[in-house]
């Protein structure tokens, strides 16, 4: 498990690196190269020509500009109890309104203190910068200033026009190049006067962060990290939020979340860098004191391509595209090295050509039920299989055998029907296999013929076909579970792409030709393996709800509320 979890952590880092680039690229690069990839990517020195990059910036004196330009503003500060980790559930803070002069002041005196060397602010210099006009006008935030942060102010915001708080300061902003011909929702200001740290979240827009003073350091995840990162309920006031609290996890209420970092990324934003983040890109931010930065979001195509007719295919790809990762994760490939080793001690047991009595007394007894009344085909074995071919056509063949002889032994003796042998064998069956089990790990057959190379899986059942063609349809017919089914049909894939057409076709008439009802083998093949889909996509579903959506989704769909 940690091994599988090492390796897909360094498949991506070698493919996924975020990108660093000097140079800003057009508008039309930006959107083939970059956005369209819907990965991170970083712009070394993309708003150094900024105005605000030099007027805004504290040590030269960019606090008496702001306050001069928008001082007399009133924002609508974050105030947290849990600082300096802001969390953006509405539980853990609150929105309350400042003068904009009066988060300036806190700024300039934390300057103050860092640069004389005492790096403490001392409580009453704070609250005679917010001093009340009576004890009725007290402020919550007056005794906590460390607890404020200035996180997304409206400079623009063509959603909500009404909103916008510091319109004066757009002067001083610029939009980059290769943002020229996206529709923005929204350019906000970021401020904040000591060190912060952002719960982890998401947003619904692509988002351009850009630094204009100070530092920020930013961990991202995959949406594909999602379940790891444990997305709180999706119709949640904070659903585009991690409910781990990376700063003191606890692993035995999040035990996914042990190898969140292996997934992640951290890059760090110095002044005039800017950092795309994609939408539905978890991330992380922490910021040093005095850091000033900016933000523009804007819809993504993902989305805004989505039209609401097409939300059945959708979701019909989507579930299909999560089936195929769950059925990969059922169904792991093994190496041939492994294959080797689990082999080394085979034993062969059928030598000579010789021929399993338990064969001969299989064919009998189906031959005294008349099944079908076929004669029995002539037996020959092959000197040419490999050991491993052998030992897994051995292993089928007797597997086959314990279940038809002890389902013989139930049976009653007055009993003579062909169904009634069908059903004990499958009851039989179903004591070895789990009940309702779609895992490789449960399935004995499945397991034997999953490691098997695709040539070794054609010599097998060729073999099979020629030597024990009743036990083969027993297999097919009765003993063959969903999971069991899919592994059939990825084997046939898998030599199909190893051999001619003219071997492909022969292979088929041979192995169906085996059966007496080709297309009854058939059903039983495909049938399997619709069920082993419709197990591994209910699976799921299950999962999605439980970890990606959140796990109000039942409490809503049955409570009257409104329904997904």
């Amino acid at each position: 498990m940690v091994s599988n979890r090492i390796s897909v952590r360094i498949a991506m880092e070698e493919s996924l690196q975020i990108q660093r680039l000097e140079e800003a690229p057009s508008a039309r690069n930006f959107e083939s190269r970059i956005e369209s990839t819907n990965f991170p990517a970083v712009f070394n020195g993309c708003v150094k020509d900024w105005k605000a990059f030099s007027k805004w910036n504290p040590s030269n004196g960019g606090l008496d500009y702001l306050q001069e330009r928008v001082g007399l503003c009133v924002v609508e500060a974050m105030l947290s109890s849990s600082a300096p980790v802001f969390y953006g559930d509405l539980r853990s803070h609150e929105r309350v309104p400042l003068p904009f002069s009066a988060f300036i002041g806190l700024c300039k005196q934390r300057m103050r203190h860092s640069e004389d060397g005492s790096g403490v602010c001392f409580e009453s210099e704070q609250r005679a910068l917010l001093e009340p006009v009576s004890e009725y006008d007290r402020k919550p935030y007056e005794d906590a200033t460390q607890q404020i942060y200035l996180a997304q102010v409206p400079i623009i915001n063509t959603e909500n026009e009404e909103r916008v708080q510091l319109e004066s300061l757009r002067e001083d902003i610029q939009m980059p190049v290769f943002l020229e011909d996206k529709v923005l929702a929204s350019t906000n200001l970021w401020m904040n006067n000591a060190q912060a740290r952002s719960s982890t979240h998401y947003d619904p827009h692509h988002n351009l962060l850009c630094i204009v003073s100070g530092c920020k350091q930013v961990v991202l995840w995959p949406p594909s990290a999602s379940a790891m990162l444990y997305p709180m309920p999706i119709y949640g006031e904070a659903s585009n939020h991690s409910s781990v609290p990376l700063e003191n996890p606890d692993f035995s209420n999040y035990p996914r979340a042990q190898c969140l970092m292996e997934y992640s990324q951290k890059v760090i934003l110095h002044a005039g860098d800017a950092l795309f983040i994609p939408e539905g890109w978890f991330h992380q931010v922490d910021s040093d004191d005095l850091t000033i930065a900016v933000n523009f979001w804007w819809q993504s195509n993902i989305v805004s391509n989505m039209s609401e007719h097409m939300d059945a295919y959708y979701l019909r790809i989507i579930l299909r595209r999560l089936t195929d990762k769950e059925m990969n994760r059922v169904l792991p490939k093994s190496s041939l090295a492994e294959m080797e080793n689990k082999k080394k001690h085979t034993c062969v047991v059928l030598n000579n050509g010789g021929v399993d009595q338990n064969d001969n007394d299989l064919d009998q007894a189906c031959e005294r039920k008349d099944l079908k009344g076929k004669e029995l085909e002539q037996r020959t074995m092959s000197h040419e299989l490999e050991p491993l071919a052998i030992h897994a056509l051995h292993e089928l063949v007797s597997l086959v055998h314990h279940c038809v002889n002890a389902a013989e032994l139930r049976r009653p003796v007055q009993s003579t029907s062909t169904t009634d042998s069908a059903a004990s064998v499958k009851d039989e069956f179903t004591k070895v296999v789990r009940a309702n089990s779609f895992s490789l790990e449960d399935d004995p057959v499945a397991k034997i013929i999953w490691a098997l190379q695709p040539c070794t899986f054609r010599n097998v059942f060729l073999a099979m076909v020629k030597n024990f063609p009743r036990t083969l349809e027993a297999l097919i017919l009765h003993l063959l579970s969903p999971v069991g089914a899919e592994v059939f049909t990825c084997k046939f894939e898998e030599m199909d792409q190893q051999i001619t057409e003219e071997d492909r076709n022969r292979f088929y008439q041979v192995f169906y030709g085996a059966f007496d009802d080709q297309f009854a083998a058939m059903d039983a093949i495909l049938n399997g393996k619709e069920l082993f889909a419709l197990q591994v996509g209910g699976y799921s579903i299950m999962f999605v709800r439980k970890n990606w959506v959140g796990d109000d989704l039942e409490r809503k769909m049955f409570t009257g509320s409104p329904s997904v």
